[in-house]
């Protein structure tokens, strides 16, 4: 049975209850829908199909990428236990191509989806490997980019054909990318505690950081097409709302303790939406989870 969370102006956070920022001059609500019942261990980013009909999830403790009914959270398919290690991101590009994070193995691995439902599979046809450890974030970007984040390198580097064409340094294990509506890129500087904004050519725009996002260890991350971001902060055990201006909105979670049930999580890593549906991955307590949410 679903759990509705009204949160209005000037309501403090609460355990299991949604917290809204007093800058926010609008009424939230949020609504539990439900939770996977299916063999994940500590999982990591999240991303649809480009067709919607299939939730991807970088399945870390499993070393592969689990294939979930978005709309009833069960498993369907899966690929890359035989050859993946700590796997945490995954995107698509244009083609239908999907590129996933193969941490622990430093390197991206590139694959051709074919077939349907649990006939699903993946052929492994590249990888992209120069300049990147430990990579745990992939964004395929408009403009023909493809951006890792290179958590134990610590760089954010761009490949075009395959080619080295930009890097970032001088970052603290570097997680997700998620793309704005205006084709900048926010990254989740995790060991600095902090969200920059970057250009197409990794130029620094925006940073948040300290007050009042308060960040410890904010992780993967997606972006509404009005701009608002939404980033899982992993060690505060929240996840939170931030518009286009950087106004915190909201924050659903329990004042930084670790939690089990509607509202709550344990550190929280993926974000993925899609209209009026967010799905979180709940990594402490090895789930995702199902929200809706109405404005």
């Amino acid at each position: 049975m679903s759990r509705k969370f009204n949160a209005t102006l000037w309501i403090c956070m609460m355990a299991g209850w949604l917290a809204i920022d007093h800058a926010i001059a609008q009424p939230l609500e949020l609504t539990y829908l439900r939770a996977s019942n299916v063999d994940l261990s500590n999982p990591h980013d999240l991303k649809l199909s480009p067709d919607g009909r299939y939730l991807y999830v970088a399945d870390v403790g499993n070393n592969r990428v689990a294939i979930l009914n978005p709309n009833t959270l069960e498993l369907i398919a899966s690929f890359g236990a035989d050859h993946q290690s700590g796997t945490h991101d995954i995107d698509f590009d244009s083609h239908g191509r999907v590129y996933v994070a193969d941490t622990h193995n430093n390197r991206i691995t590139v694959y051709d989806i074919s077939g349907e439902g649990p006939r699903l599979s993946a052929t492994l046809v590249g990888q992209l490997s120069e300049r990147i450890r430990g990579p745990e974030g992939v964004l395929i970007h408009p403009n023909g980019r493809i951006y890792v984040a290179g958590a134990w390198s610590n760089n954010v580097v761009a490949y075009e054909d395959d080619h080295v064409v930009g890097e970032m340094k001088g970052l603290a294990s570097p997680h997700d990318l998620e793309l704005t509506p205006e084709g900048n890129i926010w990254l989740a500087d995790a060991g600095n505690d902090r969200m920059l904004l970057l250009t197409p050519e990794l130029t620094i725009l925006k940073e948040l950081n300290g007050e009042p996002y308060n960040f410890n260890g904010v992780r993967y991350q997606d972006v509404l097409p009005d701009g608002t971001l939404i980033a899982a902060d992993k060690y505060n055990h929240a996840i939170k709302i931030i518009s286009d201006q950087g106004k915190l909105l909201t924050v659903v979670g329990t004042n930084g303790k670790s939690g089990k049930g509607s509202g709550k999580f344990k550190t929280p890593e993926g974000v993925e939406t899609k209209g009026t549906t967010i799905w979180f991955a709940d990594s402490g307590n090895d789930r995702v989870v199902m929200y809706s949410i109405t404005r």
